[in-house]
């Protein structure tokens, strides 16, 4: 059972990224299925989440409006769609799991972190 996340790189303030995280072993279709970041020398910040149902999807203050989040099952992954980056996103991505099973939490942070993450370098 694993999540995986990828997609990271290094981006221009006003660029895009899109990060994906992909499950093996289980099905992601009954799950929400979050991300959430860390910046060297800072607490962890959960970013958004999506229910099994896409109608459920929460996103942090920071990021509304420039990041989307988005699942497809049929490829098992969650996507983050990242526009208008800024440098104040640099941080390593996890992939995240809710402990509501298939609705997102109630406290966004309450998301739990998985894998080793991608990182993501916001860099002019």
């Amino acid at each position: 059972v694993q999540l995986q996340a990828s997609g990271g790189g290094l981006v221009q303030p006003g660029g895009s990224l899109r990060l994906s995280c992909a499950g093996s072993g289980f099905s992601l279709e009954y799950y929400a299925i979050g991300w959430t970041r860390q910046a060297p020398g800072k607490e962890r910040e959960a970013v958004s989440c999506i229910g099994s149902s896409v109608l459920n999807k929460v996103y942090a203050d920071s990021v509304k409006g420039r990041f989307t989040i988005s699942r497809d099952d049929a490829k098992n992954t969650v996507y983050l769609q990242m526009n208008d980056m800024q440098v104040e996103d640099t941080a390593v991505y996890y992939c995240a799991t809710s402990p509501e099973g298939s609705w997102c939490p109630k406290a966004l942070n309450d998301l739990n972190p998985w894998g080793q993450g991608t990182l993501v370098t916001v860099s002019s």
